[in-house]
């Protein structure tokens, strides 16, 4: 969970907190998109989805980023399974908005079915429950890194050496998976990012966007301005150069100068400028999948992609000795492995008193 509790409201009902991304090929001529939310779900977050949340994927075909295909997640009240009143299952919808129908709840219905169970037709995939947090990180090293940063006004070049620990080891989190032919996307290079909104009494308010991992929780998350988040997540790439690139350029500025990483920091910044902004997520459809320091195409679920946003972040090749659990990932749809366990999970601390919904 890459971006976990970094707005208010996410705070208040993490089922609109979007955590995670991910985008890779799945069965031949076909594109999984993923997103995660409910961080640290049934110890922390309810097991349920909001029923005026609008939960989306968002391609952009051209380069200009903004959407020109959408698909849209809509969820209805829970109910109880039977014979487990901790489990709930709502039913959802899964819809294709281009054009005029992008916007709201529109779109050509592609699927339907309950959460928690594997759903196909004509091609399509669709899958909602708990899952695996394929999300890894040294949570504390990460907090020592920043502290440092903006209080020391240094670079912590050790903060990596000693803890670490995976602090998401063994939670779960929310997965929302969607298999589709390539011909309901496009052709070649897409730039993708996830959304949810609410959607029902009032007009479509977006409240949580994930476009590529840590850009809240490392480039935008100074003490003095945390409102910057709140903005981001109501924002939309195309104003991303206008609204977020003086913050990203200052960070790996400074963050290279105080760890003597590059001969010159203002170009640097200027790169990462250009690297992070707009901040969606690339992929050439049809081909494999990687997250590295080299360059993005989409993101499988096993890449470590805290590493590759430390290492862009300082210019140093950084490990944080943290890494997603690998086991936990199937090679057929959903892809995501069984969730962790009430025994798996039994000495994991959760992050606050779990919510009721």
């Amino acid at each position: 969970m890459s971006h976990h509790f970094d707005t208010k409201l996410a705070k208040e009902d993490p089922s609109l907190n979007v955590s995670d991304l991910y985008l890779f090929q799945g069965a031949p001529d076909t594109t999984v998109m993923a997103m995660t939310v409910n961080p640290d779900v049934v110890l922390s977050s309810p097991d349920t989805l909001h029923i005026e949340g609008l939960y989306a994927f968002r391609l952009d075909l051209t380069g200009d980023a903004r959407e020109d295909v959408v698909f849209k997640f809509r969820f209805s009240e829970p109910r109880h399974l039977n014979g487990d009143e901790h489990i709930h299952v709502q039913k959802f919808q899964v819809r294709r908005a281009t054009g005029e129908t992008i916007g709201g709840d529109k779109g050509e219905l592609l699927i339907e079915g309950d959460t928690g169970k594997v759903h196909s037709k004509s091609g399509i995939r669709a899958f909602v429950g708990i899952a695996p947090d394929l999300f890894a990180a040294d949570a504390a090293a990460m907090q020592n890194l920043q502290k440092t940063f903006y209080n020391e006004h240094r670079y912590d070049g050790d903060a990596f050496l000693h803890s670490r620990q995976n602090f998401f080891n063994n939670r779960n989190i929310t997965a929302i998976v969607l298999e589709v032919p390539n011909h309901l996307i496009g052709k070649g290079t897409v730039h993708a990012w996830a959304t949810v909104s609410l959607y029902g009494h009032a007009p479509e308010m977006q409240v949580s966007r994930w476009g590529l991992p840590m850009i809240t929780h490392l480039f935008l998350n100074d003490p003095a301005n945390q409102e910057v988040k709140e903005t981001y997540n109501k924002s939309v790439p195309s104003d991303d150069i206008a609204l977020f690139s003086g913050f990203i350029a200052d960070y790996t500025q400074k963050m290279t100068t105080y760890a003597g990483s590059a001969a010159n920091p203002e170009e640097y910044g200027k790169q990462m400028v250009s690297r992070l902004c707009p901040t969606t997520l690339p992929y050439e459809l049809g081909t494999a999948a990687a997250f590295d320091v080299a360059g993005f195409n989409g993101r499988p679920l096993g890449d470590d992609v805290q590493d590759v946003m430390l290492t862009l972040a300082t210019n140093r090749p950084i490990q944080d000795g943290a890494a997603p659990d690998r086991n936990r990932i199937r090679t057929e749809f959903p892809y995501f492995g069984e969730p962790y366990s009430k025994e798996e999970q039994k000495d994991v601390v959760p992050w606050h008193p779990r919510r009721s919904h």
